[in-house]
């Protein structure tokens, strides 16, 4: 598909599932487009079941969608560059041990678990899947959504502590993520290469960006420089074989940083952040409308149905596990307290990310088996989570304060 008919059908479609959200459901946004879109999907599946050409040609039009492509070198370097620049870096420095032992350790966990508990399951139905690819299951659905939790923190009066490390861990485990999903991948695809993270292709062209903002005083030229900013670190990190997701995080940690200590190095702090806010608002929103045309081009069977309504319990179970070893370790330096475990387990949110790291699994019967139990995890986690965290977290908000302890 070219570019502008992708970006026609992504518009309108977000267009109208936006609209009619807004006008009936009242949902937020990202909910509301995600169940529309589920809606329309399975409507589009009743008519090409029943042969219907409009939906026939429909289904082979979302087939030439590469929705990977468009996710890893269009979107997501942008969502987590404004996410980061969201993150008050002072306090993510402080808190840079738990932060990066939830990162590393708790995603390390929960994907050896989910790989192993997985591949106990689908012996159990009868299924011979390599270990392989039951960890890079784990791989794809351990990693927590950063446009989600991003939002869902901003919406709710959480302490700024909580804020800055939930917001902390989810940034950095869906770089840790996807790398270790790069490494398995390779394996899986017997010899295929695997490459590393590496943080310092994008500090580097962080602070270049910085300079070059610093040097002038128009807001038109600072967004430019950004935005040149994110393509860079996504291009520069493709050619060295490092990891896009970590450098955009490091290169939006860096400016972000910067640019708070030097307020006078941006022309105006207050639109250059509601563009940022505006550009990760809608990414975000067209990544779920992205994601609910996808279904349509999955294939469905009762046995791949119920193995994803196992996983669902399954990966919240992990995802505690996860969660609380760093905080037993941990504990009693840093003072966790209980809604901090609460938020970070019930508030990991899986989103469009897991799914379209699950079209990237070498093909084969495993491939379509982890696509439909990565769909049925990812809208349960979007509509039940994303409509019940809110809750908990204006409960932590309540409970505690908004302070830095």
């Amino acid at each position: 598909m070219r570019l502008l008919d992708l970006a026609t059908l992504l518009v309108c479609v977000t267009a109208a599932l936006a609209f009619l959200n807004a006008r009936f459901l009242r949902l937020p946004a990202s909910i509301g487009v995600t169940v529309g879109g589920l809606v329309v999907s399975l409507g589009l599946l009743a008519l090409v079941g029943l042969g219907v050409p409009f939906a026939l040609q429909a289904v082979d039009l979302v087939r030439g969608i590469g929705f990977d492509d468009f996710v890893f070198e269009g979107v997501l370097s942008f969502l987590l560059f404004a996410g980061a620049l969201g993150v008050n870096s002072h306090a993510l420095w402080s808190l840079r041990g738990p932060v990066l032992s939830f990162a590393l350790l708790s995603t390390a966990l929960s994907i050896g678990l989910v790989g192993v508990t997985v591949y106990g399951l689908v012996g159990l139905f009868g299924l011979n899947v390599p270990l392989v690819y039951c960890l890079l299951f784990g791989a794809l659905i351990s990693p927590t959504d950063p446009v989600a939790v991003l939002g869902m923190l901003k919406q709710a009066n959480v302490p700024r502590r909580i804020e800055t490390l939930v917001a902390g861990e989810s940034l950095f485990n869906d770089g840790v993520g996807v790398v270790a999903f790069a490494v398995l991948a390779g394996i899986a695809a017997a010899g295929g290469e695997a490459h590393g993270p590496d943080l310092s292709a994008g500090g580097v062209l962080g602070y270049l960006g910085y300079v070059a903002l610093r040097a002038v005083n128009d807001f038109v030229v600072e967004v430019l420089v950004t935005l040149g900013l994110v393509l860079a670190c996504t291009a520069v990190a493709t050619h060295l074989h490092v990891s896009a997701p970590l450098a955009a995080v490091a290169a939006g940690l860096l400016v972000g940083s910067l640019t708070d200590r030097r307020p006078a190095a941006l022309s105006s702090r207050e639109k250059f952040d509601s563009f940022w806010h505006l550009t990760d608002e809608l990414l975000n929103i067209f990544l779920f409308a992205l994601l609910a045309l996808e279904v349509v081009v999955v294939r469905f069977s009762g046995q791949a149905l119920l193995l994803g309504l196992i996983a669902i319990p399954l990966v919240l179970l992990i995802r505690a596990v996860s969660v609380q070893v760093p905080v037993t370790l941990l504990g009693r330096r840093h003072g966790f307290s209980p809604f901090t475990r609460r938020l970070m387990i019930w508030g990991g949110l899986r989103g469009a990310i897991s799914v379209a790291l699950a079209f990237t699994v070498p093909a084969g019967p495993q491939r379509d088996l982890f696509l439909v139990m990565t769909y049925v995890v990812v809208v349960f986690s979007i509509i039940v989570q994303g409509l019940t965290v809110g809750r908990l977290a204006a409960r932590a908000g309540e409970g505690t304060g908004r302070t830095l302890h």
